[in-house]
Protein backbone atom coordinates (compact mmCIF):
# COMPACT_ATOMS: atom_id res chain seq x y z
CA UNK A 1 0.00 0.00 0.00
CA UNK A 2 2.92 2.34 0.37
CA UNK A 3 4.35 1.99 -3.08
CA UNK A 4 5.32 5.19 -4.75
CA UNK A 5 3.34 4.27 -7.24
CA UNK A 6 0.10 5.04 -5.29
CA UNK A 7 1.53 8.22 -3.96
CA UNK A 8 2.23 9.45 -8.02
CA UNK A 9 -1.19 8.17 -9.13
CA UNK A 10 -2.72 10.07 -6.12
CA UNK A 11 -0.55 12.98 -7.03
CA UNK A 12 -1.81 12.98 -10.65
CA UNK A 13 -5.34 12.60 -9.98
CA UNK A 14 -5.25 15.24 -6.83
CA UNK A 15 -3.66 17.60 -9.16
CA UNK A 16 -5.68 16.80 -12.28
CA UNK A 17 -8.99 17.29 -9.56
CA UNK A 18 -7.44 20.56 -8.48
CA UNK A 19 -7.15 22.46 -11.85
CA UNK A 20 -10.80 21.35 -12.88
CA UNK A 21 -11.88 22.91 -9.30
CA UNK A 22 -9.87 25.84 -9.89
CA UNK A 23 -11.24 26.65 -13.73
CA UNK A 24 -14.61 25.87 -12.32
CA UNK A 25 -14.17 28.83 -9.43
CA UNK A 26 -12.26 31.31 -11.82
CA UNK A 27 -15.05 30.62 -14.57
CA UNK A 28 -17.85 31.34 -11.74
CA UNK A 29 -15.98 34.14 -10.26
CA UNK A 30 -15.99 36.15 -14.08
CA UNK A 31 -19.18 35.12 -14.47
CA UNK A 32 -20.14 37.06 -11.58
CA UNK A 33 -18.10 39.82 -12.40
CA UNK A 34 -19.44 40.54 -15.61
CA UNK A 35 -23.24 39.66 -14.21
CA UNK A 36 -22.39 41.92 -11.32
CA UNK A 37 -21.21 45.03 -14.42
CA UNK A 38 -23.52 44.39 -16.43
CA UNK A 39 -26.54 44.73 -13.80
CA UNK A 40 -24.84 47.62 -12.44
CA UNK A 41 -24.43 49.23 -16.24
CA UNK A 42 -27.72 50.24 -15.65
CA UNK A 43 -28.43 51.40 -12.43
CA UNK A 44 -27.95 54.96 -11.26
CA UNK A 45 -24.60 55.40 -9.09
CA UNK A 46 -26.28 55.48 -5.73
CA UNK A 47 -27.41 52.23 -4.78
CA UNK A 48 -30.32 51.87 -2.76
CA UNK A 49 -29.79 50.13 1.23
CA UNK A 50 -31.95 47.29 -0.62
CA UNK A 51 -29.77 47.02 -3.50
CA UNK A 52 -26.47 47.08 -1.25
CA UNK A 53 -27.61 43.93 0.27
CA UNK A 54 -29.17 41.98 -2.39
CA UNK A 55 -25.90 42.58 -4.60
CA UNK A 56 -23.81 41.42 -1.73
CA UNK A 57 -26.62 38.37 -1.23
CA UNK A 58 -26.17 37.59 -4.85
CA UNK A 59 -22.62 37.81 -4.63
CA UNK A 60 -22.18 35.65 -1.48
CA UNK A 61 -24.61 32.67 -2.64
CA UNK A 62 -22.94 32.54 -6.56
CA UNK A 63 -19.60 32.23 -4.41
CA UNK A 64 -21.02 29.85 -2.20
CA UNK A 65 -22.32 27.63 -5.19
CA UNK A 66 -18.98 27.56 -7.03
CA UNK A 67 -17.45 26.75 -3.99
CA UNK A 68 -20.05 23.50 -3.28
CA UNK A 69 -19.78 22.30 -6.58
CA UNK A 70 -16.32 21.60 -6.37
CA UNK A 71 -17.06 19.91 -3.11
CA UNK A 72 -19.23 17.76 -5.73
CA UNK A 73 -16.53 17.37 -8.29
CA UNK A 74 -14.17 15.67 -5.18
CA UNK A 75 -17.05 13.51 -3.64
CA UNK A 76 -17.84 12.27 -6.90
CA UNK A 77 -14.05 11.75 -7.24
CA UNK A 78 -14.17 9.71 -4.26
CA UNK A 79 -17.39 7.51 -5.07
CA UNK A 80 -15.59 7.00 -8.45
CA UNK A 81 -12.44 5.78 -6.44
CA UNK A 82 -14.65 3.62 -4.07
CA UNK A 83 -13.81 5.38 -1.16
CA UNK A 84 -17.04 6.34 -0.61
CA UNK A 85 -20.14 3.76 -1.59
CA UNK A 86 -22.46 6.86 -1.38
CA UNK A 87 -22.65 10.28 -3.04
CA UNK A 88 -23.95 11.84 0.34
CA UNK A 89 -21.37 9.99 2.52
CA UNK A 90 -18.25 11.50 0.09
CA UNK A 91 -19.90 14.96 -0.48
CA UNK A 92 -19.40 15.24 4.20
CA UNK A 93 -16.15 13.54 3.66
CA UNK A 94 -15.58 15.96 0.98
CA UNK A 95 -16.93 19.59 2.48
CA UNK A 96 -14.85 18.43 5.77
CA UNK A 97 -12.07 18.15 4.04
CA UNK A 98 -12.14 21.44 1.60
CA UNK A 99 -13.31 23.55 4.35
CA UNK A 100 -10.35 22.04 6.05
CA UNK A 101 -12.31 21.31 9.49
CA UNK A 102 -11.12 17.90 8.91
CA UNK A 103 -13.46 16.30 11.52
CA UNK A 104 -11.81 12.72 11.14
CA UNK A 105 -15.19 10.82 11.95
CA UNK A 106 -15.08 9.73 7.87
CA UNK A 107 -11.44 8.63 7.05
CA UNK A 108 -9.86 7.36 3.36
CA UNK A 109 -7.98 4.13 2.86
CA UNK A 110 -3.93 4.45 3.39
CA UNK A 111 -3.80 4.15 -0.28
CA UNK A 112 -5.72 7.38 -1.06
CA UNK A 113 -5.72 9.64 2.04
CA UNK A 114 -3.24 11.98 0.27
CA UNK A 115 -5.82 12.87 -1.88
CA UNK A 116 -7.61 14.47 1.13
CA UNK A 117 -4.93 17.08 2.32
CA UNK A 118 -4.73 17.92 -1.85
CA UNK A 119 -8.73 18.73 -1.42
CA UNK A 120 -7.55 20.81 1.81
CA UNK A 121 -5.36 22.72 -0.11
CA UNK A 122 -7.79 23.35 -2.57
CA UNK A 123 -10.36 24.71 -0.80
CA UNK A 124 -7.66 27.06 0.99
CA UNK A 125 -7.06 28.28 -2.50
CA UNK A 126 -10.51 28.40 -3.53
CA UNK A 127 -11.84 30.39 -0.41
CA UNK A 128 -9.24 32.42 -0.66
CA UNK A 129 -10.18 33.43 -3.87
CA UNK A 130 -13.83 33.51 -3.31
CA UNK A 131 -13.05 36.23 0.16
CA UNK A 132 -10.80 38.05 -2.68
CA UNK A 133 -13.96 38.42 -4.99
CA UNK A 134 -16.33 39.47 -2.21
CA UNK A 135 -13.80 42.07 -1.18
CA UNK A 136 -13.81 43.53 -4.36
CA UNK A 137 -17.58 43.65 -4.63
CA UNK A 138 -17.59 45.37 -1.44
CA UNK A 139 -15.76 47.70 -2.26
CA UNK A 140 -16.66 48.69 -5.26
CA UNK A 141 -19.72 48.75 -3.71
CA UNK A 142 -18.80 51.03 -0.88
CA UNK A 143 -17.24 53.53 -3.35
CA UNK A 144 -20.52 53.94 -4.85
CA UNK A 145 -22.68 54.19 -2.26
CA UNK A 146 -20.41 56.82 -0.71
CA UNK A 147 -19.58 58.57 -3.88
CA UNK A 148 -15.50 58.05 -3.09
CA UNK A 149 -13.19 56.96 -5.51
CA UNK A 150 -9.64 55.20 -5.73
CA UNK A 151 -7.11 57.72 -5.19
CA UNK A 152 -4.69 58.32 -7.19
CA UNK A 153 -0.98 57.94 -7.07
CA UNK A 154 0.16 61.52 -8.74
CA UNK A 155 -3.02 63.58 -7.13
CA UNK A 156 -1.61 61.82 -4.03
CA UNK A 157 1.90 62.80 -4.27
CA UNK A 158 0.99 66.66 -5.25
Amino acid sequence: MRHPSFMLANMLIGSATMVTCIVLQCVVVALLLFYLRNRGATRSLQASFWEAARLLTETMLILMLGNMMQVAVWACLFVHLGEFFDFPTAYYHSIVNFSTLGYGDLVMTEKRRLLGGLEAANGILMFGLSTSALYAVVQALSQRVLGQREPRLDAAQK
